[in-house]
């Protein structure tokens, strides 16, 4: 499946008594393999700049704030997370960039795989390439 920015949705999670729940399939949309997250990035600094193959990702500012900069190659849209009742479903086949971060932000990723170089693009002109090539295979399914 061919994704775009439109798939990439903010999810209202569970939230109550300031405590966040991330345990229920009605909240996450995938299982959860992996969780990370970033900490003591500098305001001015980028995070991010790469897509996934394969991977779907929840992404929530757990403290402080930032930019979450998508692109699906023809179309961009800019998010701004700063609450940790929201989370950011990223979608495969998606560029992200991270910037703007507030100081003492924490960025939580829940991912949907285990860690895998295979599945990150992390050159942009290659991310471009293998939307159009993606792009092609599903026209050519459809016309058969």
């Amino acid at each position: 499946m061919i994704y775009s920015t439109v798939d990439s949705k903010i999810i209202d999670l569970i939230s109550q008594n300031n405590i966040t729940h991330l345990n229920h399939k009605s909240v996450v949309p995938f299982e959860v393999k992996r969780i990370y997250y970033l900490y003591g990035v500098l305001e001015n600094q980028e995070r991010g700049a790469h897509a996934h193959k394969e991977l779907f990702q929840l992404l929530l500012a757990a403290s402080g704030s930032f930019n979450v900069e998508l692109d699906d190659g023809k179309n961009k849209k800019k998010i701004f997370l700063n609450s940790p009742s929201k989370g950011l479903l990223i979608v495969p086949g998606i560029w992200r960039n991270l910037t703007n971060f507030s100081f003492g932000s924490v960025a939580l990723v829940l991912a949907s795989e285990y860690y895998t170089e295979a599945d990150y693009i992390r050159n942009y002109d290659e991310f471009l390439k293998y939307r159009k090539i993606n792009e092609l295979r599903i026209r050519r399914k459809c016309s058969e």
